[in-house]
């Protein structure tokens, strides 16, 4: 799949980060596009809109933003911070389990775990909504949104590098989890597309 590139320049680092997620592979069912990033948070940043589509239903929404600046910000403790949103509709029973919120934020505990993604600082929203219909509308059955709204800092490993490509999966994972996919087996990679 061919995006349009919104970002461009910066530090090596951020330069090289971009190109790195601009060769990510997600799910086949994972569409990404590079949208353009918010200019007031950090000096540098990118951006991608992910959508999780089964033919032509839209199971899942997200947007995942790399920030990059090089003062290692104290509230960031470090260099590049990721920020994310995964929203989805479920079934409304699913809206009254108590547990939801705190079962949502596991999907992206284990979605880190599982990409291998080293990060701190992590910190985030579960967020449910209720929606029922009336009047003319009332034979629309109740339904649940749920969206997840997280940020982490990217921590380098003990050679000093960032690899923002495990951020990408672990935010591809969870996508993909609150869309209500089945994970993929272990050692089976998917044939997804490319971005750039």
């Amino acid at each position: 799949m061919s995006v349009h590139r919104v970002s461009s320049g910066g530090p090596t680092a951020f330069v090289e980060a971009v190109a790195a997620l601009r060769d990510v592979r997600l799910r086949a069912e994972v569409q990404l596009t590079e949208v353009p990033a918010p200019a007031r948070i950090a000096p540098h940043a990118v951006a991608l809109a992910g959508d999780v589509l089964l033919g032509e239903d839209e199971l899942a929404t997200g947007r995942f933003i790399l920030l990059h600046d090089p003062s290692a910000p104290a509230e960031w403790d470090g260099t590049f911070r990721v920020v994310t949103y995964a929203r989805a509709d479920l079934e409304a029973d699913l809206g009254s389990d108590p547990l939801l919120g705190q079962v949502s934020w596991t999907w992206l505990e284990d979605g880190l775990a599982s990409a291998g993604a080293r990060a701190a600082r992590v910190g985030g929203t579960v967020t449910r909504v209720l929606s029922e219909s009336y009047g003319d509308l009332a034979d629309r059955e109740p339904s649940v949104d749920v969206e997840l709204r997280a940020s982490w800092t990217a921590e380098p490993d003990a050679a000093g590098h960032v690899d923002v490509t495990t951020h990408l999966h672990a935010w591809g994972e969870l996508l993909c989890t609150v869309a209500g996919l089945p994970p993929l087996p272990e050692g089976v990679a998917s044939l997804g597309r490319r971005h750039r």
